[in-house]
């Protein structure tokens, strides 16, 4: 048996790694996004700041250029005073609004460094691409320093800062390099402001979607516990527990199928009761008629040929009724365990001719009008023909047996494609519509057949329909009470 604590608590487990893992990736799936958003613009930004930053170096060369040369000064003499001239003004020239995330430095062709804004713009060129840049005339990109690309989700966040190498001319006519060191503040500080809201948001997004598991879950450990009762209860023989239904969901539609189930189940425990108390009031009344007659026979009776002859008929008669009660309870058992169905070619219209002539010669003192198919072309079929004359003696017994005297019973047969269609419909009591649904179970009398008084265990129909749902055909039933009932049997046709 399992433990409901322990189960709850896998339960919970459960709930809380399926949300970890669901909110999870969904909260990291959003910080890659605006990561990778954020860091774009970083990269757009770097490569704005560089393209502005080197127009302003070139102006600033050319104009020392033309100062140094409007002071009449030539060779090296003027390219070494324009370069003083760019070192003195590139602090002012840069120090500009929307570029103080950005370190500058200026080298010469050789790699030698001109000018630097801070240590924070002086880097190793170990790739190269300060040669290549002065050599090739484009700008070329290097990674200063690699990002760290989930560090903003839990720590503080650390982009990838870029270096944008841009080929300037110099005033000796050599082509030197401006390093351009974009570094990402304002587009790290903007990470860390959503971490905390975020980091807020998909906790209370966990224990909501936790709550709510464990809302649904408990509401289904209830239902389980329910039908533990249900299940105990029927162990015990208690069949008035009943589970709760409520909306039209699945866990309702499960209670509702289950208490029908137990409304079925304690229908037939009803009926079997029933059974057993008619049973054993049938069996009680022929035995004690035929001890009776045995001990007036042992007595006296062997000797008046009136008295024998009466004394024979009575146990004949109440033996019969043995063997008829006997012969149902041996059906049900050769029901549950399974028919054994034979496969011959024979005519439908015969076989019903037949039984209602047996029918008729039993139910001769109620005088009924017994009707059947005309005998016109045979109606053939291939299956079990003792199989469909039992059928048709329960049905025609039960028609004769509730209806009146100088009552009608008919038989009518047809074939509707590949199935045969019998007909049997009389003029009896019916059936009330409350009771139509029960009439198939085993052991189910109504109400009006037993206040009647009428013979019978309840087995006749319950044996009828198995034999019918094993050949594969149907069984159904129409009835208005006072007017009559009928009951239409299709079975297939076969190969004929």
């Amino acid at each position: 048996m399992f433990s409901r604590s322990s189960l709850r608590t896998s339960l919970l487990i459960i709930s809380v790694l399926f949300a970890v893992a669901v909110v999870g990736g969904i909260a990291v799936t959003t910080y890659v996004i605006v990561s990778d958003g954020v860091q774009s613009l970083a990269l757009d930004s770097a490569q704005r700041v560089s393209a502005s930053t080197a127009a302003i170096v070139r102006d600033a060369i050319n104009s020392a250029q033309l100062a140094a040369t409007a002071r009449g000064l030539t060779g090296n003499e003027r390219a070494s005073v324009a370069l003083q001239t760019v070192r003195n003004e590139l602090p002012s020239l840069l120090a500009r609004p929307g570029a103080g995330e950005a370190q500058y430095a200026l080298y010469q062709a050789n790699g030698g460094e001109i000018w630097a804004g801070s240590p924070l713009a002086r880097w190793p060129d170990q790739s190269g691409a300060r040669i290549e840049a002065s050599r090739g005339g484009q700008t070329i990109t290097s990674i200063a320093r690699q990002g760290n690309f989930l560090s903003g989700l839990l720590s503080k966040a650390q982009l990838v800062v870029r270096v944008a190498h841009v080929p300037v001319s110099l005033p000796d006519g050599s082509t030197g390099v401006l390093d351009v060191t974009y570094y990402p503040t304002s587009e790290e500080r903007v990470i860390d402001a959503i971490r905390a809201p975020m980091t807020a948001l998909a906790f209370s997004a966990m224990l909501i979607m936790v709550m709510l598991m464990q809302t649904s879950m408990n509401w289904v450990l209830n239902l389980v516990t329910n039908l533990q009762k249900a299940a105990d209860s029927i162990e015990a023989g208690q069949l008035d527990a009943r589970l709760p239904e409520h909306g039209s969901n699945e866990i309702s539609a499960l209670a509702h199928s289950i208490n029908r189930l137990i409304e079925r189940l304690q229908r037939r425990s009803d009926a079997q009761a029933r059974f057993v108390a008619d049973a054993s009031h049938e069996l009680a009344t022929p035995v004690a008629g035929i001890r009776g007659y045995t001990g007036i026979l042992r007595g006296w009776g062997a000797q008046d040929p009136k008295v024998l002859e009466e004394a024979i008929d009575a146990i004949d008669r109440e033996s019969g009724r043995m063997a008829r009660l006997t012969g149902d309870l041996l059906n049900i058992l050769h029901a549950d365990e399974g028919l054994v169905l034979k496969t011959e070619k024979f005519d439908v219209n015969v076989v019903v001719r037949d039984r209602l002539a047996a029918t008729a010669s039993r139910w001769i003192d109620k005088d009924l009008d017994f009707v059947g198919p005309e005998e016109e072309e045979p109606l053939l079929m291939s299956g079990d023909p003792n199989r469909v004359e039992d059928v048709l003696s329960i049905l025609l017994d039960n028609a004769a047996k509730y209806t009146p005297a100088n009552g009608r019973v008919v038989a009518s047969t047809r074939r509707r494609r590949d199935m045969i269609e019998i007909e049997l419909s009389d003029t009896g009591q019916g059936i009330p519509t409350d009771e139509l649904p029960l009439i198939f179970d085993r052991f189910f009398r109504s109400e009006a057949s037993r206040a009647a008084g009428e013979a019978g265990f309840g087995l006749g129909l319950s044996i009828c329909k198995n034999i019918v749902d094993s050949m594969g055909g149907t069984i159904e039933v129409a009835s208005e009470v006072g007017k009559g009932t009928t009951f239409t049997v299709r079975v297939p046709r076969g190969r004929v």
